[in-house]
């Protein structure tokens, strides 16, 4: 059986330093644990049996800014994750945004598209989809390329219809794409008014008059100290009783500005700024 590899806190603090000195990426803000797997995937991937080779090889730069950044970033989506959310959205919320005549979302670290997708549909249902701007940011750009793309594949079509279901949908799922050779593509209407722009929420700066921010499963990759920080972002980017969303295994209870969010579903982690 191959020997499992080990990376020690001051091999990771390494690969860390290579990283940001090297190829200009930043993992500082990573969690160390989801870090270190990331990291020892990526040496297994590169038949590296030991960091000092895996240091070796970051050193003569084998890998590309890009390969370095897709393998140890975090990219796992769908849509309508967590249905619940998107109905309480779709059931609480949307009642507010429609009061806007125009409606900015912020999706921040978007990965492959289809949250926004998700909302897109929903909005559309509404009547609101035509007066929504939805910024889709992430850090990696192939995965930005992606979501503009709006192509999936077929198969992951049936569990996404029936989140839709739960999550309330008005009609069928089926009614957003075109089937094609094992590929779902979504209908252009939904991506119309849709910003694709790289971003790296660690060290990036705000976007103004945000009448919402969905950041949903970023949070659980980064240390206490820079969900502070991006919480920091987030309350700037917003309008006074702006919405803020979280993934359901993440929470904004303990952090430095929770004095300025009120909650507004506690288990589904949906916040709003205060006045």
């Amino acid at each position: 059986m191959e020997a499992l590899l080990e990376i020690s806190e001051n091999e990771l603090d390494d690969f860390i330093q290579l990283s940001d000195k090297l190829y200009g990426i930043d993992f500082s803000g990573y969690a160390l644990e989801s870090l270190r797997r990331r990291v020892t995937r990526l040496m297994q991937l590169k038949s590296c049996d030991s960091f000092t080779a895996f240091k070796y090889y970051l050193a003569n730069q084998q890998l590309s800014d890009e390969e370095l950044l897709n393998e140890i970033s975090v990219n796992t989506t769908e849509m309508f994750r967590d249905f619940e959310v998107f109905k309480f959205l779709k059931d609480e919320v949307f009642s507010v945004l429609e009061t806007y005549p125009r409606i900015n979302i912020w999706h921040a670290g978007c990965s492959t598209g289809q949250e926004p997708l998700s909302l897109a549909i929903l909005l559309k249902e509404q009547q609101l989809l035509g007066r929504t701007v939805q910024y889709c940011t992430d850090i990696n750009s192939e995965v930005l390329a992606q979501a503009k793309k709006g192509i999936y594949e077929l198969k992951e079509m049936k569990d996404y219809s029936a989140n839709y279901i739960r999550a309330g949908g008005a009609l069928s799922l089926s009614d957003y794409y075109v089937a094609n050779y094992g590929k779902a593509k979504m209908n252009r209407e939904l991506g119309k008014n849709m910003v694709f722009t790289k971003h790296n929420l660690i060290n990036g700066t705000s976007f103004n008059q945000m009448h919402m921010i969905m950041c949903r499963n970023v949070f659980i990759y980064l240390t206490t100290a820079q969900q502070n920080k991006v919480l920091r972002l987030f309350i700037d980017s917003l309008v006074p009783r702006g919405y803020l969303i979280l993934g359901v295994k993440e929470s904004a209870v303990f952090s430095t500005v929770l004095n300025e969010l009120e909650i507004v579903n506690g288990k589904l982690k949906i916040y709003r700024k205060k006045r």
